[in-house]
């Protein structure tokens, strides 16, 4: 469940296309809501969608629950390794974050940079909350400039790297496992439009979590306080907020389930009942059998082998592999070649 800035997934069926969608308060966020609750047989939602206010803030907190340690271990390996990281990159570098959240994470890789040069970081995020609050923050740190962009993953880092000087280096930072959130094709597909965008030498540093006994990953996305829980449930809180639907969410369960075959956690919302939901936006309804799901986020698990592989097939090659052994979990420097 790592924080995407825009999403925490998309399903198997769902393409790079809708993963960089219009933001949500545009005519959009109705069409895809629409189709994915109208689909023949399995409704999905795209989890870009559970980042509005409430969604960010339920995420801030599944971060700290004792269940869910993809965050710590991703902090771990860049408070510990910041240093060797960045003394593998040309400088001058500039740095764009694809999805940045508050950027707490990053500030160990920003401090080592600007102890070696000016930095300008460009996060880049389409929740409008959190980008103020990375803004903020990081805004903070002494010889780092920030220009933030509101917008999708490929749009942002297209005007970033647009910016930079012709000396410049690229570092693009796609932390927290994001990339799991992705069907492996995708995936594929979403590193190589990224590595379209940068020149041989510039980097991209990819954290992915890694596959672990399946308890412990079930643990991190049905924690016993229910919080995960909230966040899945929002997202239906949120179509009624915005599209004056009348979901009643107490009919509806929160479910995460481990797949052995695709090696993923899966996270659905299960109708408890036989229900006919209207949405006034559409003046329509949404039929629910009893038991049926809305399917609602991937979160891919790797092996070390497989990420290297990952980078290779989209034009990068591997440079360094950090890993977290208390919570297995991995931060890899991929170079454009």
């Amino acid at each position: 469940m790592p924080r995407p800035a825009p999403l925490r997934g998309i399903r198997p069926t769902a393409s790079v296309e809708a993963l960089l969608a219009t933001p949500p308060a545009t005519r959009g966020f109705s069409e895809e809501i629409r189709a994915g609750l109208m689909r023949a047989g399995q409704k999905e939602l795209p989890s870009k969608y559970f980042y509005d206010e409430v969604g960010s803030a339920l995420f801030e907190v599944i971060c700290a629950l004792p269940e869910y340690g993809l965050t710590r271990a991703d902090e771990r390996i860049l408070r510990r390794h910041a240093v060797d990281i960045v003394s593998r990159l040309p400088s001058p570098s500039i740095v764009a974050e694809l999805g940045s959240g508050s950027g707490r994470k990053t500030r160990w890789i920003l401090e080592a940079l600007s102890r070696r040069h000016p930095v300008t970081y460009h996060p880049i995020e389409i929740s409008a909350s959190a980008l103020a609050r990375c803004e903020k923050e990081m805004s903070a740190i002494a010889a780092v400039s920030v220009v933030g962009f509101e917008r999708p993953y490929l749009d942002g880092l297209l005007a970033a790297a647009a910016r930079r000087q012709e000396a410049e280096c690229l570092l693009v930072l796609f932390l927290g496992s994001t990339i799991g959130n992705f069907d492996r094709s995708a995936g594929d597909e979403f590193l190589c439009q990224v590595r379209g965008m940068l020149r041989p030498g510039d980097a991209l540093l990819l954290g992915a979590d890694l596959v672990k006994p399946v308890p412990t990953m079930i643990a991190a996305y049905d924690d016993p306080l229910g919080v995960t829980a909230a966040f899945n449930l929002n997202l239906l809180a949120r179509i009624n907020r915005e599209l004056d639907a009348q979901f009643d969410l107490a009919l509806f369960q929160h479910v995460a389930r481990y797949n052995e075959e695709h090696q993923r956690i899966e996270m659905h919302l299960r109708s408890r009942v036989a229900q006919v939901v209207p949405v006034g936006a559409w003046r329509d309804a949404v039929a629910f059998r009893p038991g049926e799901t809305i399917w609602t986020e991937n979160s891919h698990k790797y092996t070390p082998r497989e990420i290297v592989a990952l980078g290779e097939r989209a034009g990068f090659r591997c440079d360094a592999q950090w890993l977290d052994q208390e919570w297995p979990f991995a931060q890899s420097l991929l170079v454009a070649g």
